[in-house]
């Protein structure tokens, strides 16, 4: 990568693991949270789910308000709305407030997440882009080793509550980069004036292509996977394999070192194989590799080690997809970067909320149900990975 891209995907990198902080900080302390609030594992992983809803819808609207003002004044109301939900889940008394606060979190949480794609698609395309998300993946990929880590060590010393004091914090740091470190890369002479029938024209486009909503989904149930194991890994961890909230953490760190280091090798294996190739060998290796390890619980030997180690094959699949299916969506609409970038990412967070909703009732506190629900996704994905072909044909 260009020395010139280098800063900017540093910025980006960090501005996005606002959200991806949001989800895995508070993790290590959910069955305290739980035991604290009196309430259920059930009501504990909705507060995923309304995170992850609340993020997908809230991402229309800021696509299409950073292709009409530019990519920074989303940033600045996103983060806001992001720094008072935080608020509302420090002080909440009780598990419904909890669960709105992280509504609020996941509205605002939304536009450093479809923002920043659209940044990279105003400074790059092609295998350029790829390379510039990879990095930006390499910096959000840190967080899944740091957060938890960073929940445990809060909690070591003060209340779970703090944890969201922590994110808070982070918020206005956020706030302050992007007024001086981030620049505008959407000159006032590209911005699009907001019409409501030409986004229904240009979401109806979207919707049409055949390529772009394959890409979407598949990338939407490739994470749908990890949202997955997000929500049911904690009681998993630590109730059936008796961790403690600091174990979970590296556990759960071990878990993302495969997603991390498989990302930084996506442009390259682009640019010698194929970006399609990629996706589709990927994708298949993440297929066998989760129903193996649903195989190998159905016949009563998934041990902590066997859970991690099939989730570090399968986590590695995910860090050739996901790179390169963002790219490959965003390739052919160029002109509706921002609203191409928030519909994508709307279905791709509304496809993990509703896996969460749907495996929930069958968690039972051990792992099958976790690995089954996971399987699932990889599944699906196998399927979706046939309009690939569509796409790849006219990049």
């Amino acid at each position: 990568m260009s020395s010139s891209l280098l800063r900017p995907a540093l910025v980006l990198g960090l501005l996005s693991c606002v959200g991806p902080f949001a989800i895995d900080m508070y993790l290590p302390a959910m069955p305290d949270i739980g035991a604290d609030l009196g309430t259920s594992v059930a009501a504990m992983q909705g507060t995923i789910t309304a995170y992850f809803l609340a993020f997908g819808m809230a991402q229309l609207f800021y696509g299409p308000w950073a292709d009409q003002a530019g990519r920074k004044p989303p940033l600045y109301a996103g983060l806001a709305v992001f720094l008072l939900g935080t608020l509302i889940c420090t002080l909440a008394p009780s598990i419904t407030w909890l669960t709105m606060g992280r509504f609020v979190q996941g509205l605002g949480g939304a536009a450093v997440m479809v923002v920043p794609r659209a940044i990279i698609r105003d400074m790059a395309t092609g295998h350029q882009a790829t390379r510039l998300m990879a990095a930006i993946m390499l910096v959000i990929s840190v967080s899944p080793m740091l957060a938890p880590l960073a929940g445990a060590g809060v909690m070591a010393v003060a209340s779970w509550r703090w944890i969201f004091g922590v994110l808070a914090v982070a918020a206005l740091l956020s706030l302050l980069m992007i007024r001086f470190v981030l620049a505008e890369t959407l000159p006032p002479m590209q911005r699009q004036h907001f019409d409501l029938t030409d986004t229904l024209r240009g979401a109806k486009r979207l919707l049409s292509d055949r390529g772009f909503m394959a890409l979407t989904f598949l990338g939407g149930f490739a994470m749908a996977s990890f949202f997955v194991f997000i929500a049911s890994g904690p009681f998993v961890y630590t109730q059936a394999f008796g961790l403690s909230p600091t174990g979970f953490s590296l556990a759960f760190a071990v878990n993302a070192i495969g997603f991390f280091a498989a990302s930084q090798l996506a442009a390259g294996f682009g640019m010698r194989f194929g970006a399609a190739r990629v996706v589709r060998v990927a994708v298949l290796g993440f297929f066998a590799s989760t129903v193996s390890l649903v195989l190998v619980g159905t016949l009563g030997f998934a041990s902590l080690p066997v859970v991690m180690a099939g989730l570090f094959v399968a986590n590695a699949f995910l860090g050739l997809v996901i790179p390169t299916v963002m790219v490959l969506a965003l390739e052919e609409h160029g002109d509706i970067a921002g609203l191409a970038s928030s519909l994508g990412g709307t279905l791709q967070m509304l496809a993990g909320g509703v896996m969460i909703a749907l495996t929930a009732p069958f968690f039972d506190g051990t792992a099958l149900p976790m690995l089954a629900a996971i399987a699932v996704c990889g599944t699906i994905a196998l399927a979706l990975s046939r309009g690939v072909r569509v796409q790849a044909a006219v990049t």
